[in-house]
C-alpha cells in the first residue's frame, strides 16, 4: 500500500474537499499564457483570424481565444488538427510548446501521483458523499467550492485552481474508449452548495455529462438501509494490464493503495454500491425532476 506525497491544495480527489486535484502552482498559468502566446503567432503567421482557424481544428473562436489568452488548457485535438491548418513547421513549434505543459502542473502534490494513474486508465470509477467529484464539476461549482476554501484563497490562487480542474476535465471527453462511472450521494446534490442558480448549472451538467456513451451516473439515495459505502469516499482505476489501483484523499492529504487485495476489497465495495443506489436512467430521471424544482 503507498502513500501519496502530503501537502496543500484542496481535494475530493482532484484535491479534497473540493473535489479532487486542488493546489495550484503559479507556472500553470504562466506556461498556459505563454503555449497561448505561441499559438497566436503561428496563426498569425498563417494569416488566419481566430474565426477562421477556429473550423479547421474543430474548436469554437470563443474557445480558441481563451487558449490564446492562457485561460484554458490546450485539448489534445487542437494539436492533432494543427499541421493541416497551420503547416508542418508550425504544428511541430506547438507540440513542442505543449510538451512544457502538463495537466499535472497545478495540481496539488499529493494528488499528481494519482492524475498520472488517472490519465491511464481504461476504467476510472468514483465514490462521493461530500462534494461532486471533481471530473463532473461545471466552472460556476468549481469557483463555489474555492471561494469556501479555509484559509481563504487570492484571486489569483483561485483561478489557477479552477484552470486545473478544467483541464482535467478534457479526460471525459478525450478518452471515448475510457468507462467512467459515479457514485454520488443525493445529501450531495440537495445541499445546494453555492446556491439555487449553481445548483441548476450542476444538475444540467450532469444530464450533459451523463449522455455520454462511456459515462454511467448514479445517485445513492438518501433512505438506503444498505450501503456499502459508509467508510467513505473512493476512487479506483483499471489499468492497462487490467491492474486495479485505488485512492482517497481528505484535508491536505491521500492515500494511494496499490496493493491487489486492499484495491479488490476496494472494489467490491464499489460493485456492491452500483447495485444498491438508482440506475443510471433512474438518476437522470431524478435529475430532471430536481431540474424542474430549481
Amino acid at each position: 500500500m503507498a502513500t501519496a506525497d502530503k501537502g496543500g491544495g484542496i481535494g475530493g480527489a482532484d484535491g479534497g474537499t473540493a473535489g479532487q486535484g486542488g493546489g495550484c502552482e503559479p507556472e500553470l498559468s504562466d506556461s498556459l499564457k505563454t503555449f497561448g502566446a505561441v499559438l497566436k503567432v503561428l496563426r498569425e503567421e498563417a494569416r488566419l483570424t481566430q474565426e477562421q482557424l477556429a473550423p479547421l481544428v474543430g474548436y469554437s473562436p470563443a474557445y480558441v481565444a481563451k487558449i490564446e489568452q492562457g485561460k484554458r488548457f490546450p485539448p489534445r485535438g487542437l494539436l492533432d488538427r494543427s499541421e493541416g491548418a497551420l503547416g508542418a513547421v508550425a504544428s511541430r513549434v506547438l507540440a513542442a510548446a505543449a510538451r512544457s505543459l502538463t495537466r499535472k502542473v497545478g495540481l496539488a502534490s499529493w494528488f499528481r501521483h494519482w492524475a498520472m494513474v488517472e490519465e491511464e486508465a481504461i476504467s476510472l470509477y468514483a465514490y462521493e458523499c461530500r462534494v461532486i467529484p471533481g471530473l463532473l464539476q461545471p466552472e460556476p461549482y468549481i469557483r463555489a467550492l474555492f471561494e469556501r476554501h479555509l484559509p481563504p484563497l487570492t484571486d489569483e490562487q483561485s483561478e489557477r485552481q479552477v484552470a486545473a480542474r478544467l483541464a482535467r476535465q478534457q479526460l471525459l471527453g478525450e478518452r471515448p474508449n475510457t468507462t467512467f462511472s459515479f457514485v454520488i450521494e443525493q445529501a450531495v446534490l440537495e445541499r445546494r452548495m453555492g446556491g439555487r442558480a449553481v445548483t441548476k448549472v450542476l444538475v444540467e451538467h450532469l444530464l450533459e455529462v451523463g449522455r455520454y456513451r462511456n459515462v454511467e451516473l448514479q445517485v445513492m439515495p438518501l433512505l438506503q438501509e444498505e450501503h456499502a459505502g459508509f467508510e467513505g469516499d473512493m476512487y479506483l482505476a483499471e489499468t492497462a494490464d487490467h491492474r486495479w489501483i485505488g485512492y482517497t484523499e481528505g484535508h491536505g492529504s491521500s492515500l494511494l493503495i496499490s496493493d491487489p487485495k486492499a484495491a479488490s476489497q476496494m472494489l467490491q465495495r464499489y460493485g456492491k454500491m452500483r447495485s444498491q443506489a438508482l440506475s443510471h436512467q433512474a438518476t437522470a430521471s431524478l435529475l430532471e425532476q430536481m431540474r424542474g424544482a430549481l
